[in-house]
């Protein structure tokens, strides 16, 4: 579809967006449970959700491999848990009262058999990793320049270092991707156009 170049741009426009949600939420030193909380990780939900269209985009640059197969599969699933995750915080936010009861219920939900691992420590690096990996991928095929991997690799670990840094960490992933909206554009075209009846 034409607006695939949109969900390339979109996912990290969310992170970024998450980010300056939550750094305003926390400039009043009360950050959760309220409208701020939601507000920050709706917006986080739905960078996540752009994100899958997006990967699936990036991925139809580059020919089709089980290499390429897996890459996208792993990122998906890292997708998927991330989602999980905001979802959970979403729904803890709307059960608790206070900041001490969001943890509780956070802390009750990791204490399930193999929850952490799944949504929080493990799995939800597969998205991070992957889409990585596929950004190497399309440098090496020159559907992106060499300086964006490393330029996506400064977005992923900058928010690893503190979360005040999402916002720099999405505008980096975002400058990352840039280059491909042209080709993703330019695909997305030739497979939408008509073919013409003779």
């Amino acid at each position: 579809m034409k607006r695939a170049a949109l969900y390339v741009i979109a996912g990290p426009v969310g992170i970024a967006t998450y980010g300056l949600v939550r750094l305003w939420g926390k400039s009043d030193g009360v950050y959760g449970p309220g409208l701020d909380w939601q507000a920050a990780h709706l917006v986080a939900l739905a960078g996540m959700v752009c994100f899958v269209p997006g990967v699936l985009a990036l991925s139809r640059l580059l020919p089709r491999s089980p290499w390429r197969t897996g890459v996208v599969a792993g990122t998906l699933v890292g997708l998927v848990a991330t989602m999980v995750q905001f979802g959970a915080d979403i729904v803890e936010g709307l059960l608790a009262e206070d900041r001490a009861e969001m943890s509780r219920l956070g802390a009750s939900f990791k204490d399930i058999p193999g929850v952490e691992v799944a949504f929080y420590d493990v799995v939800p690096q597969l998205f991070f990793l992957g889409l990585l990996v596929l950004a190497g991928m399309l440098a090496a095929r020159r559907r992106l320049p060499w300086w964006s991997v490393p330029l996506l690799l400064a977005g992923i670990v900058l928010p690893a270092v503190t979360l005040d840094l999402l916002p720099i960490g999405g505008l980096c992933m975002a400058l990352a991707l840039a280059p491909a909206l042209p080709l993703v554009r330019q695909h997305s075209e030739r497979v939408e156009s008509p073919v013409a009846i003779r």
